[in-house]
């Protein structure tokens, strides 16, 4: 392949997949594939060998689950709409719903086949950027303790409680603290307690142990509720890179940049919104400070990595390269699977990555290329 691709290495999906399978089954709860951060269906196949479910956030997303995951969804939406909700209904094992408000206007409309939930905010969230902290004062997210009846509604049978964003499972230790103590004495009225996303128990350095310990001691105080967890980036992390190639390098005040055939704001948008700094093979990130120290050290290569778009601010710095780049050098950046194989866009019409699975037995499978075709519909 010449252009840049993601490539999806099927081994270390399914060394994740079992990890996952396995805490689902020590700790008896179910953990459902968030496709917010993961959606690469053609993979789904490898997926139904370790999980039944998934969650959906959209029409398109319930509508993936049903026709290529090929079962319903949990499906949450911030607002359903009158033209949307028959259909996502339809697809859907689990709906929940934002707001007391959204219950009123189309809880009718479930009908019994589907379990109805509400999402409960308790205003308890370590997670500091703000752009991923769906609990910050203001938040457009979830229902408060004080607004919601003492006596729940007859159809409701679950809460869905969201406050994580690649956490461990320490703080979902200390989170449990707030959501029992907020939330606790209306789990006699419920059927299951869906603990969201983020918890991030792939990593590392993630104590799994301790979230198994952590979903048994649930169990043990509410015997009749079924725990779902819901994390996205767990399944996909540091499952592959994105291959990107140097196709110019310039200079402006002593600042060298590589200009890629990529482009962070359309292929790597997490690493703008966050900021995300990505590992990128055969190089180190390095600091402001230490970058204009290196400035000065012409011995090490330092680059600006600049994408391929007309945004001014289409780059990230800096890296310290183990030797020079040329136009030409493969620029790889590790663990690029999660997140934004479903958050690029087609700005700039500029050619967006292909996705190829590394098969265990060292194929390389194209699973898609894109081209002309597909910018011009997004257009038509």
């Amino acid at each position: 392949m010449n252009g840049p691709v993601y490539i999806i290495e099927e081994k270390k999906l399914r060394r994740n997949l079992q990890l996952i399978a396995d805490v689902a089954r020590k700790a008896d709860v179910e953990i459902i594939l968030a496709f917010k951060a993961f959606a690469l269906w053609k993979t789904f196949p490898i997926f139904r060998e370790y999980i039944k479910s998934t969650t959906a956030s959209s029409l398109s997303e319930a509508r993936l689950a049903m026709e290529e995951f090929g079962a319903p969804a949990h499906t949450f939406s911030p607002a359903y709409t009158d033209d949307e909700i028959d259909q996502m209904v339809a697809c859907s094992s689990h709906l929940t719903f934002n707001s007391l408000s959204q219950y009123e206007r189309y809880h009718e409309r479930v009908g019994d086949s589907v379990s109805i939930g509400l999402r409960v905010n308790p205003e308890y969230s370590e997670v500091e950027t703000l752009l991923y902290n769906p609990c910050a004062p203001g938040t457009r997210f979830g229902v408060t303790a004080d607004k919601l009846p003492e006596q729940l509604p007859a159809d409701i049978e679950g809460f869905h409680c969201h406050c994580h964003c690649e956490s461990g499972a320490d703080v979902l230790q200390r989170t449990l603290v707030h959501i029992e103590e907020k939330f606790a004495r209306w789990f006699p009225q419920l059927k299951w307690l869906n603990l969201g996303g983020g918890h991030l128990m792939t990593r590392k350095d993630y104590d799994v142990p301790l979230l198994i310990h952590l979903l048994k001691g649930l169990h043990e105080r509410y015997p009749w509720l079924k725990i779902i967890l819901e994390p996205g980036s767990a399944f996909a992390w540091q499952t592959g890179p994105l291959v990107s190639h140097v196709v110019d390098i310039v200079e402006d005040k002593g600042i060298s940049t590589a200009i890629l055939d990529v482009s962070f704001t359309c292929h790597m948008p997490d690493c703008l919104e966050m900021p995300y700094f990505p590992e990128v093979r055969g190089a180190r990130h390095v600091d402001e400070e230490e970058a204009s120290s290196l400035l000065s050290t012409p011995s090490v290569p330092l680059y600006r990595l600049g994408g391929n778009s007309c945004l001014s601010g289409d780059f990230m710095a800096a890296w310290a390269f183990d030797k020079p780049l040329r136009v030409g050098d493969e620029v790889v950046f590790e663990d690029m699977i999660h997140y934004t194989t479903v958050k690029t866009n087609m700005f700039n019409g500029i050619s967006h990555p292909s996705i190829a699975m590394l098969h265990e037995d060292g194929q390389l499978e194209l699973l898609r290329e894109y081209t002309y075709e597909d910018y011009r519909a997004r257009m038509d």
